[in-house]
């Protein structure tokens, strides 16, 4: 049986959460690498950070990623030589 938006939403610990957040600030962090992370959805994300952040941080937060081509894998030009799992990695392991 799957889980549910919210059940994945409500399993995460304080740590994962914490991570999400970072993960989705990052410009070079694309929401198919937080998927693989931790199995939220970009929906989810932007469900978690609308939950998270106060109202003007979202907002903020929105307007950054909105049409923003590093937080998609297949919008990325192909000359971007960056690997946003080395990124995750990094960031998840000083959480």
């Amino acid at each position: 049986m799957q889980l549910s938006s919210s059940q994945r939403l409500a399993s995460l610990s304080s740590g994962d959460v914490s991570a999400v957040i970072q993960m989705a600030w990052e410009d070079r962090t694309s929401f198919e690498t937080i998927f693989e992370r931790v199995g939220l959805t970009e929906p989810e994300v932007i469900r978690l950070m609308r939950a998270e952040l106060n109202p003007s941080a979202f907002r903020l937060w929105r307007m950054r990623v909105r049409g923003r081509t590093t937080k998609h894998r297949a919008l990325r030009s192909p000359e971007m030589k960056f690997d946003d799992h080395a990124i995750a990695d990094h960031r998840r392991a000083n959480c």
